[in-house]
């Protein structure tokens, strides 16, 4: 999940610039956004045994001005919340703590289904949450970059045997599931690193903060490091109650990266920095 939450950050300055290469400043600007919001939300449905729903809706609204779509900024604020046949991108950027926290290729499978599918029911929808979600989990068990392009061609029939340098040149903003989650699983795949791999997403020129969320959490999952700058320029982009949360997935799923959330959290705590008020979340 850091690497998702590090990835929507550093992306989110260039979603839509149309920035057409990697020689870009990582570390100017950038802020979380929904893509962040949602992912701790997931964490939290799992961790607390709630629905999604419910953890989707409830955090969403204590973040409302964290940049969501339209159609999903309604749907969090409905009387009743009901699926809307969406194929956006926003169910695949999401689901990256079900493949830290659930150990079974079926079972992720599934999960990724069900936390799409409370508002982005299309096929393609569920199909984007659910490669996304199989991607992390297989590079969080040690699969190789073959094995990922073969098994995530194989289930959902898409085209990963593209080069970056190939789509780069004609990629325009798109944030459909179908017209996304490829090519930023080929971010992944044409990266020698971390960095490498949110570079390669900032140079499609299109979506960058959800591409770098869906791209990134296969990233951390496969590479097992992220850079430390970059983990303290996202993590100071984060106020303490958001740390909390993470930290209550990376307490038990991730040991290092807690580490490094605690560090944050204390380091906040010593000198007063953050002055969120940590209201009672409710609905």
């Amino acid at each position: 999940m850091i690497g998702a939450i590090c990835g929507d950050i550093l992306g989110s300055h260039y979603e839509a610039f149309g920035v057409k290469t990697k020689d870009v400043d990582l570390f100017k600007y950038g802020t979380f956004t929904d893509d962040t919001v949602m992912s701790v939300a997931v964490s939290q449905a799992l961790l607390l045994n709630t629905s999604y729903k419910e953890e989707m809706i409830k955090l969403g609204r204590f973040y409302p001005l964290a940049g969501y779509g339209g159609m999903f900024y309604r749907w969090l604020h409905e009387e009743e919340s009901t699926p809307y046949g969406s194929y956006g991108n926003g169910s695949a950027m999401r689901v990256s703590p079900i493949a830290w926290m659930i150990d079974s290729e079926e079972k992720v499978l599934e999960e990724a289904r069900k936390c799409a599918e409370v508002s982005h029911n299309h096929p393609e929808g569920i199909k984007g949450a659910q490669a996304s979600a199989l991607a992390v989990y297989m590079a969080n068990k040690g699969a190789s970059k073959d094995e990922i392009r073969a098994r995530i061609e194989e289930a959902f029939n898409y085209n990963l045997d593209r080069k970056l340098d190939d789509i780069q040149p004609g990629y325009k903003f798109d944030v459909t599931c179908q017209g996304s989650v490829p090519e930023a699983i080929i971010c992944f795949l044409d990266s020698c690193d971390y960095e490498d791999t949110i570079r390669n997403v900032i140079s499609l020129g299109g979506d960058a903060d959800t591409q770098g969320a869906v791209a990134g959490s296969i990233a951390e999952a496969y590479y097992k490091h992220i850079p430390e700058e970059i983990l303290n320029h996202c993590y100071d982009k984060l106020n303490l109650h958001l740390l909390r949360l993470i930290s209550e997935f990376t307490e038990k799923y991730n040991k290092k990266m807690d580490k490094l959330v605690k560090y944050k959290i204390d380091e906040i705590y010593s000198t007063g920095k953050d002055d969120f008020e940590e209201l009672e979340l409710t609905d």
